[in-house]
């Protein structure tokens, strides 16, 4: 068994819908769902095998059992799994917040930082999301904005439409708008610093806890660079490299490839139905299906309609 269908873990946040059960099938019966962590070795919401002879595992067993070769030779600078890709449904504004970089993860927090990536797979018709300032700020004025509640004011506000691609370092504030659905793939870290909440409560009552300190020491105060190029993949960096998977049934009715011993390839569907063949046995999916492969796993072949990311790990660059 080459290629592995996986179940994904769920998180209820109270910001979420309800559309990734009604729309992408995920077997969840809670009235919110805001996340499904479609590859994820967190131990608290991991991803489950659902095919073949490890059927029932989670992905971290999996890999313990068959040992680290199967995520490969560009994986072995990493301690632990190195991603983590979600599709999250915000119903509602979410926070806004500030994610540090490793340096200061590890020495505040025991984890390592956290750079990501957004694919923008639907939004409403005036849906928008922060990201970044709009001009740069002193760390007075950003404390002083906090502290009055004016911060969004000083936030650049981006209209979004499906396909639209944010890559965001660590240190960059921002925050998902409502009605907007996106995948996010990025470092295997949930360290976040969250500092505007809208004065909302949770469900024991209380108004969700801020680290603003911590958001004064790591935040970049000054407007995000959306000008970055990564051609030819969607994104690239020392944590991941996404490539998109699009197959219109007709000019584009097929996509082959390799996975080498380098790295494993997760396959996320977003869109349409297909199959995909490696190793003599081929697997159906549909929209909302995860994949993974294994390092090693050699010449692959989609075919079908349908929407996608690719996500590898490539080799550290000096």
């Amino acid at each position: 068994m080459s290629i592995l269908k996986l179940k994904p873990g769920f998180k209820d946040y109270m910001w979420g819908g309800h559309r990734l059960v009604e729309e992408y099938g995920k077997e969840y019966a809670g009235e919110i769902l805001a996340e499904s962590w479609e590859l994820s070795c967190y131990p608290d919401t991991p991803s489950t095998i659902a095919n073949g002879v490890h059927s029932g595992k989670t992905l971290r067993q999996y890999i313990e059992e068959e040992g680290k070769d199967v995520l490969g030779t560009n994986c072995e600078r990493f301690e632990d799994f190195p991603i983590l890709i979600k599709l999250i449904d915000a119903k509602a504004d979410l926070s806004v917040q500030v994610h540090p970089d490793n340096e200061y993860a590890l020495k505040k927090e025991g984890q390592y930082g956290k750079t990501e990536m957004w694919y923008v797979v639907d939004a409403g018709k005036d849906a928008f999301l922060y990201f970044g300032f709009r001009k740069k700020i002193s760390r007075e004025e950003f404390a002083a904005r906090i502290e009055e509640g004016t911060l969004l004011e000083a936030l650049e506000a981006v209209p979004v439409k499906r396909g639209d691609l944010f890559f965001i370092d660590a240190g960059t504030i921002h925050a998902i708008g409502k009605d907007i659905l996106l995948a996010e793939i990025q470092q295997n870290s949930n360290v976040t610093y969250r500092v505007y909440d809208y004065g909302r409560v949770g469900a024991d009552g209380r108004k969700r806890e801020l680290h603003i300190d911590k958001a004064l020491d790591v935040t970049k105060r000054e407007p995000a660079d959306r000008s970055k190029d990564f051609y030819p993949h969607l994104a690239d960096c020392d944590y991941f490299t996404v490539d998109k998977l699009n197959l219109d049934g007709d000019v584009m009715e097929e996509m082959q490839g390799c996975v080498s011993e380098a790295s494993f390839m997760s396959v996320l569907i977003l869109d349409g139905r297909g199959t995909i063949s490696n190793q003599g046995e081929t697997v159906e999916f549909k929209k909302g299906d995860s994949l993974f492969l294994p390092a090693g796993s050699g010449a692959y072949r989609i075919e079908g309609v349908c929407d996608g990311l690719l996500t590898t790990i490539r080799e550290k660059r000096a």
